[in-house]
């Protein structure tokens, strides 16, 4: 061997001893500077081993017996230099097959006895839980070899011939349960898919409920605001009919105050009228009998005043209220009433004073009236037989002396029934 350097690939590595190294020289995928003669190299492959792992006929801690397959992965670990140099110490210079025998021997030794230590229905149904066991056991001891265990997993379990149909029960319990857990998961499922859609119903339901409540409400806030805005607009128009018709009654107030002012004016001139007419009736019965005259001119003035203030109070009345007019009224009623009160008063004492003149006037008036009454039948009559003896007036002269003759005794009559001598008291005005 000539002197220089060595090289391997990333799957092996070289191992260096001799000269210049109190231990060997470890190079996993690298290159080394070697001195032939007083140096040796030698390599070591850190491939990975697959090793199927058979355990047949082992007893479990409940004495079934069964088989187990499982499937590990193994290399010589390359990247740590203890393990790297353990695992030259125990296998450098041997064939792979030698090293993958030692390390299937380790896992099936230890893969028997967690096999031995669990039951079958643990191995069975947790199958990662032994796959577990047996890496960490076996790993502690392949790592004092340089050995890394890179995985490990249970590959088949078998039943034996002293526990046949063992396995298949198992599996039918766990079909059985499976359809157990299935028909309880499918019940629960559709319970919880009742419950769901009873919840769902019942939300919305409510939903519904409070839609319709919303709605409501919103429909009973519209007709309060609707109703407070008709009565506002009721109240508003009311207020316009009433300051119409108030407007109105002014105005009719007005039209009527003009009017009673007017008819005051009327009325002012029919007194105006009045007291003319009375200053002439005064004058006319100066001429004749004076306190008489005087009599009936107080009680001309106490109409036309009462009838002033009658008219006045009306007007008044009119304009204020009903209540003043009946006050007016009952004012001008009581005006009136007192008067004539005062007019019968001031007549009676006309009576009294000039008793025989006031009845020779009344007299004298009446005289026309009474001849009128006494030619009337004669007027209605349409035919009149005279019978003349000769002597005296004949005609119309006649008819005329006999209506003159009843007058004549009217003045006698009066006096059988007064006392009162009409003809001595002419004579003697």
């Amino acid at each position: 061997m000539t002197w220089g350097f060595v090289t391997c690939g990333p799957n092996e590595a070289l191992v260096v001893s001799g000269c210049c190294y109190n231990k060997p020289l470890l190079v996993p995928g690298g290159r080394a500077f070697v001195w032939p003669t007083i140096q040796c190299v030698q390599r070591i492959s850190l491939n990975t081993m697959t090793l199927q792992v058979e355990s047949p006929t082992v007893y479990t801690s409940q004495g079934v017996p069964i088989s187990v397959t499982g499937i590990a992965q193994v290399k010589i670990q390359g990247q740590n230099e203890e393990m790297l140099l353990a695992a030259c110490e125990q296998f450098l210079g041997k064939p792979e097959s030698e090293i993958q025998h030692i390390a299937l021997v380790t896992l099936e030794g230890h893969q028997r006895a967690i096999m031995g230590s669990m039951t079958v229905e643990e191995i069975y149904k947790d199958r990662k839980k032994f796959s577990k066991q047996v890496f960490e056991v076996a790993s502690s001891d392949l790592v004092n070899m340089g050995i890394t265990v890179v995985s490990y997993t249970l590959k088949d379990i078998r039943d034996e011939e002293g526990a046949k149909g063992y396995l298949k029960s198992l599996g039918m319990a766990r079909t059985a349960e499976v359809k157990r857990d299935a028909r309880i998961g499918e019940a629960e499922a559709r319970r919880d898919a009742q419950i769901k859609e009873a919840i769902a119903e019942e939300e919305r339901m409510a939903a519904r409920f409070l839609n319709d409540t919303e709605i409501a409400k919103a429909q009973r806030d519209f007709e309060l605001k609707k109703a407070a805005y008709d009565v506002e607009v009721q109240t508003k128009k009311a207020e316009a009919e009433l300051a119409f018709d108030l407007q109105a009654a002014k105005t009719k107030q007005r039209i009527k105050e003009e009017q009673m002012q007017i008819l005051v004016v009327e009325r002012s001139q029919e007194i105006a009228v009045q007291d003319q007419e009375i200053q002439r009736r005064e004058k006319e019965l100066e001429a004749t009998v004076r306190r008489p005259a005087e009599a009936e001119k107080y009680k001309l003035e106490k109409l036309a005043e009462a009838n002033r203030n009658r008219v006045i109070l009306e007007a008044e009345a009119e304009s204020e209220a009903v209540r003043v007019r009946g006050e007016a009224e009952a004012f001008a009623i009581e005006a009136k009433a007192r008067a004539e009160a005062e007019q019968m008063a001031k007549k009676a004492d006309a009576w009294k004073e000039y008793r025989e003149a006031a009845m020779v006037d009344m007299l004298l008036e009446t005289l026309p009236k009474v001849a009128a009454e006494v030619a009337a039948p004669l007027s209605q009559t349409k035919k009149i037989t005279m019978v003349s003896s000769g002597q005296g007036e004949v005609g119309a002269a006649k008819l005329t002396s006999e209506v003159l003759s009843i007058v004549s005794k009217v003045p006698e009559v009066v006096k059988n029934l007064t006392g009162v001598d009409i003809v001595k008291s002419v004579h003697a005005v």
